[in-house]
C-alpha cells in the first residue's frame, strides 16, 4: 500500500513526516533513521536499536547433524 505525504521543509531543513507516518514506522523522539538518496527520491528506515533487533524472534532453523558439527567445531 502506497500512501503519499506533502510536508514542508523547517527553516533548518528539518523534515517533518506526519503523526501518522510516525506512528505506523515506530520513529520515536530521538530515533536514528537512516536516509538513502536515489537519483530524485529520499528512503528513510529506522535503525533499530540492539535490544529490538535482539527481542525479535528469529526463524532461523537448524538440523540436530549441523549443530553437533559446529560444535565440534569449537571442541
Amino acid at each position: 500500500m502506497e500512501k503519499q505525504y506533502i510536508l514542508k521543509i523547517g527553516s533548518k531543513g528539518e523534515i517533518f513526516p506526519p503523526k501518522e507516518v510516525r506512528d505506523l514506522l515506530g520513529f520515536n523522539k530521538d530515533q536514528s533513521i537512516i536516509m538513502k538518496v536515489y537519483s530524485n527520491r529520499i528512503i528513510v528506515q529506522k535503525i533499530d536499536s540492539l535490544e529490538e533487533i535482539l527481542s525479535k524472534p528469529t526463524d532461523v532453523k537448524i538440523s540436530y547433524h549441523v549443530l553437533k558439527n559446529m560444535e565440534s567445531e569449537f571442541d
